[in-house]
Order: structure tokens, then C-alpha cells, then sequence
């Protein structure tokens, strides 16, 4: 039995200002969350030296700081990452010791804890290479998105170009956001999930798109939003196995794939549902908006064909 055998006929549009204004609320959310608290740094960007520890039994942090102040390393930032037998120790950069002494320092100072830790990772990044990393995260962000805007710019028109950065840009904002607001750590993999999202959620509002070039084509008497309505119901089954099988193997990453992909899979997760949503409501919704007509998609033709058009 073929899945949506038949297309449905969900009007969409009727509600694409109500989802509008909800798409304004959360950006201006997700804005003030990064002004106000910001992102919470990984050590690639911040720069630093990264110990993962991992114990046997259930470690309190008091304990754990306690024997590192005593070791004259007080200024190490102390977490349990993922339950209470792993523990996070963050230091700012040192241009005095390199990562191997200062990790052994710290492993050397919370052997007195009572328990011996096991040194599961050590990762060291100079404060000028992770300032360096930021920018060229950034830029590679801009870069992406002044990329999309050439692109559907000639392959569609303009007026979809302002709908396609419209979208991909309230994905990446919102998922910055919520980073902002769990105060979770943004690192490379998280950047890299963002410019993800930002792909797929492109990738997604192109198919739809194309189908309302293809409807406006065929209805060419009918009006813009009943034409839109219907693409996005036709590109409706596609768009929901995609979004729901990429869902599936991101569930799987997130609960089975360790703490070390935990944050990139979150930022899919949340890019994969805001994108899905921005393509059917934000990219589809705005056309009307900007007065998308059929004469933005015929092709020039002379008065004679014109009119024998059906």
C-alpha cells in the first residue's frame, strides 16, 4: 500500500499568518537570548585545555574542586558531562604549560579524592586558534547564505531568493537560541550541525519551490495561494518520510551515540523540526507575501500564444 496514495488537501495557507507571527516570536526570542546570555563556548572557540575524567562510583564536584584548589588549579571550571562518574575539567589557556602537564596535574591532584579517575580524553586549543576558528565559523555561515541567495536567485526569481534566506535563516537562528537558552556548549560539531541544518532545510524549500513553479505553470487561472497550497500538499509525503527517517537516525545518535556527539545531535534534532516547518510556513508562506504572480514564472511569449493559452 503506497503511502498518500492520494495528495491531501490541507489549506496551509490559511494559517500562514497565525505560524508567521510564531516564527517572529521565537526569533525575537532566540535574538534576545543571544544578546543578553550568548553562547556557551566550547574550548574550540574559547581556547583552553579539556580533561574528560571518568570514574567508577558517583564523584561529588565539590570534592573534585576542592582537590584541585588545593593543587593550585582553583580556576579550572568543573561539570559532570552526562552523569555523575564522568566529569568535565575546562582550563582557560596557559601559555606557561602545554596540555600534557597540566593534564597530568589534574589527574595527579584528584587521585587524592579517594577514587582513581580514568583520563579519557585531553584536547588543548590556544586562545588565538580558537578565535581564529570563530571567525572562519562565521564567515563560512555568511558565506553559505549569500551562496543561496545567488543560487535560487537564477534558478527561480528573486522573490523566492527573499523566501529561501528567509527560512534558512530562521533555522540557524533558532538553533542558536535554544543553544542559548540550555546554555549547552557550541563547539565545531555544533557549527557544523548548524550549516547542516541550514542544507537540509535549503534542500527542503528548493523541492517545494520547484513544485510551485511546476503548479503555477499548469493552474495558470487560479490564484497564487490555492497554487501554493497545492504544491506544498504534493511535496507533503516527501517531506514528511525525509524529515522522519533523518529524525530517526538523529534519536539514535542522541540516546545511543555518547556524550561526545550529544550536542550535534541536538542541533539536528531542533534544525530538522524548525526546517521542516520554515518550508511549508515560512518559505511557502512568504510568497504571497511578496506577490508571487504567474507572470513572475512564464516564460516571455508573443501576444499570439498568449492567447491560446488555456
Amino acid at each position: 500500500m503506497q503511502l498518500f496514495a492520494t495528495n491531501p488537501n490541507i489549506d496551509f495557507m490559511r494559517v500562514r499568518r497565525p505560524a508567521g507571527m510564531v516564527s517572529i516570536l521565537l526569533l525575537i526570542a532566540s535574538v534576545v537570548l543571544l544578546a543578553t546570555r550568548g553562547l556557551n563556548p566550547g574550548i574550540d572557540f574559547k581556547g583552553g585545555v579539556l580533561v574528560e575524567l571518568g570514574y567508577e562510583q558517583p564523584v561529588e564536584l565539590s570534592s573534585v574542586r576542592e582537590a584541585l584548589s588545593e593543587a593550585q588549579l582553583g580556576s579550572a571550571s568543573v561539570q559532570y558531562f552526562g552523569t555523575q562518574t564522568d566529569v568535565l575539567v575546562r582550563m582557560a589557556p596557559d601559555e606557561t604549560n602545554d596540555a600534557a602537564e597540566i593534564s597530568d596535574r589534574i589527574l595527579a591532584a584528584l587521585r587524592t579524592v579517594g577514587q582513581d579517575p580514568e583520563m579519557r580524553r585531553v584536547e588543548f586549543v590556544g586562545a588565538a586558534v580558537g578565535d581564529e576558528l570563530a571567525i572562519d565559523g562565521a564567515l563560512a555561515a555568511l558565506f553559505a547564505l549569500i551562496g543561496i541567495l545567488i543560487y535560487v536567485a537564477f534558478r527561480f526569481e528573486w522573490k523566492f531568493a527573499v523566501g529561501a534566506i528567509a527560512a534558512t535563516s530562521h533555522d540557524a537562528i533558532i538553533v542558536l537560541g535554544w543553544f542559548s537558552l540550555l546554555g549547552l556548549e557550541f563547539d565545531l560539531t555544533v557549527l557544523a550541525a548548524v550549516l547542516a541544518t541550514i542544507g537540509y532545510s535549503l534542500n527542503d524549500t528548493i523541492v517545494v519551490y520547484d513544485r510551485v513553479r511546476e503548479r503555477f505553470l499548469d493552474l495558470r487561472r487560479s490564484e497564487p495561494v490555492d497554487v501554493i497550497n497545492s504544491a506544498v500538499n504534493q511535496t507533503l509525503a516527501r517531506t514528511i518520510v525525509t524529515s522522519g527517517t533523518t529524525l530517526f537516525v538523529l534519536l539514535a545518535l542522541f540516546f545511543l551515540g555518547g556524550s561526545v556527539v550529544h550536542n550535534f545531535s541536538t542541533a539536528l534534532i531542533v534544525g530538522i523540526l524548525v526546517g521542516t516547518y520554515s518550508s511549508i510556513f515560512v518559505a511557502s508562506g512568504l510568497l504571497p507575501m511578496l506577490g508571487v504572480k504567474h507572470e513572475d514564472l512564464l516564460p516571455p511569449q508573443d501576444e499570439d500564444e498568449v492567447d491560446e493559452l488555456p
